[in-house]
């Protein structure tokens, strides 16, 4: 009991000690120290300062560096930096774009007045107006094999002359076919989001900040060190939802390009941010992976992050020590009275179903991960339950099951009963959903219907598999055979989720499910009001909850 509460103390003092640590260097991020002395020569001073008129040139590249020639799409002539703005403009893409290439934009904050190729004082950046990513596959209806664009057609042709009728149909079919492939094709990025930095900061020579000295070009002015406007490109901006694949027919494609003014502190951090970004995309994040972070911090303003931060931190603590007891708990358990092995069986079918499912739908890793580590601990979980021993013979596993005694028989006769009732009403409306989604809906694949008419049925009727410990509890008016310490973290960690809900990307049945869990939770809690035991108290199985008995137990 010692080493298991130092463990839990040690895991809470790192927590600590984690959080601490990661407000400290966000407070170094936000924070710039200020030049001292504004008149002396350490002092960096801006040249927004002098008002000077500026102009906004945005030019478009095969290549980076404008080798090979450069189109104008847009400029701004009187560019103020506290002025936002949005613009839409209409790109011609060149040949070779649209056969799968690259396109760049070339953004120059210039003086007004001449070219930014003529301009000395002139800053700008690069930024990639495509990407590549592994087109999302299409989506059939099963019974038919028509996708969305050949029922489209379909119906437009049908509500033509009789005599245009058959050619448009003709078309249709053979224009309408896609085919999904596995290699990555150019996309169009959609939105362009500039900044520069409006605050007159003075930098100081001898703590320049390291991620702003990427953006800082300087110019000597007399005796005076002066630096031009920080420029800045928001590549958090760029989301999956605005991404258009290319191809041959695309001539031109439409370009959002939104302005705003950002502060020193914002900027720094949306710095890091980036990097961040960028470090988990060479780690082997994909687009998509990398978006469901991206729309933690475009979405939300930076108290709401701060928030979420702290919620995030918590909920990976509640979930390691959530997993820590429950895992000890069944480790010790010896016997499954009181347990609804039944409950445990659905979870384990449920919690695998589930990942399967977030793996199709190609969820964000910070969902995936956690799922299928759940669904180990939950197979690992039925196999102490059923009391399942594997032997293997000559290659081949051998499945030998315990044998139940006396007391787990009456817990598993109350099971069976709540088992039976709720099977009237859970199978039909499995059953009834599956077939209305079948003939209304469409899917990428039979294997896609499969998984999703499955994890619907969890998600919508999944909690009616919880409901038959809650019958056990009742039946037996005790819940001392209950893991609480694991059931309060999850409890926390489920209205955690609530939380979690509204900030990460996820399927709608899946963000659902997480507040159908708080009323389960709820019961639990109030059963545990009902039916107060004192878990060192040895029951009338001659079994003691406690962690350490102290009453002498019954072998049988």
């Amino acid at each position: 009991m010692f080493l298991k509460t130092s463990f839990t103390t040690l895991i809470v003092g790192v927590f600590v000690v984690y959080v601490l640590h990661t407000c400290w260097v966000m407070y170094g991020i936000v924070y710039t120290k200020p030049c001292d002395v504004p008149n002396g020569d350490k002092c960096i001073t801006p040249f927004l300062a002098g008002n000077p008129k500026l102009q906004l040139s945005i030019y478009t590249a095969l290549r980076p560096n404008a080798e090979g020639g450069h189109t104008l799409i847009h400029k701004e002539d009187k560019f103020d930096v506290d002025s936002k703005f949005e613009r839409i403009v209409n790109v011609s893409l060149p040949k070779k774009t649209r056969n799968n290439g690259t396109l760049y934009a070339l953004i120059f904050v210039h003086q007004a007045g001449v070219t930014p190729w003529q301009d000395p004082r002139q800053v700008h950046l690069v930024a990639q107006l495509t990407t590549y990513m592994v087109p999302k596959p299409p989506e059939i209806s099963l019974i038919s094999g028509e996708d969305q664009t050949q029922q489209g057609q379909k119906e437009e042709a049908q509500q033509k002359k009789p005599r245009d009728g058959k050619k448009a149909a003709g078309s249709g079919a053979g224009g309408g076919s896609t085919s999904a492939s596995d290699h990555p094709a150019s996309h169009w990025r959609s939105r362009l989001t500039l900044n520069v930095v409006s605050d007159h900061f003075l930098f100081d020579r001898e703590y320049l900040p390291s991620d702003v000295h990427r953006y800082l070009r300087v110019f000597q002015n007399g005796k005076k060190m002066v630096y031009l406007p920080l420029l800045f490109v928001d590549e958090l901006s760029n989301r999956v939802k605005d991404l258009v694949e290319i191809n041959s027919t695309s001539m031109e494609l439409p370009l959002t390009i939104s302005y705003d003014s950002i502060s020193l502190g914002r900027l720094r951090f949306w710095i890091h941010m980036q990097d961040a970004v960028y470090s988990l995309q060479q780690f082997g994040f994909t687009e998509k992976d990398a978006d469901e972070i991206k729309g933690i911090f475009v979405d939300t303003n930076l108290y709401f992050l701060a928030l979420t931060f702290f919620v995030a931190a918590f909920h990976l603590l509640f979930d390691f020590l959530a997993f820590k007891n429950d895992i000890s708990f069944w480790k010790q358990k010896k016997s499954m009275v009181g347990m609804s092995s039944k409950a445990v069986l659905w979870r384990c079918f449920s919690t695998i179903v589930i990942f399967l499912y977030l793996f199709d739908e190609q969820t964000s890793l910070l969902v995936l991960i956690p799922a299928g580590i759940g669904s180990i601990i939950e197979v690992w979980k039925v196999k102490k339950a059923f009391k399942i021993q594997v032997f293997w013979k000559g290659g081949k596993p051998t499945f030998l099951f315990g044998k139940l005694d006396e007391s787990e028989r009456r817990t598993e006769e109350y099971d069976t009963l709540a088992m039976k009732y709720l099977s009237y009403l859970l199978y039909p409306l499995c059953i009834g959903g599956a077939v209305y989604a079948l003939i209304f809906l469409r899917y990428k694949s039979w294997y896609s219907w499969l998984i999703n008419s499955l994890v619907n049925g969890v998600y919508a009727f999944g909690f009616l598999f919880m409901l038959p410990q809650l019958f056990v509890n009742y039946k037996l008016k005790s819940v001392a055979h209950l893991p609480w310490k694991a059931f309060m973290y999850k409890a926390f960690n489920t209205f955690i989720d609530d939380v979690f809900a509204f900030i990460i990307t996820m399927p709608t049945s899946h963000r659902l499910a997480c507040f159908r869990d708080d009323v389960v939770f709820l019961i639990y809690l109030y059963q545990r009001w009902l039916y107060p035991v004192d878990k060192t108290r040895v029951n009338e199985y001659g079994v003691s909850y406690d962690e350490k008995p102290k009453g002498k137990t019954h072998k049988d």
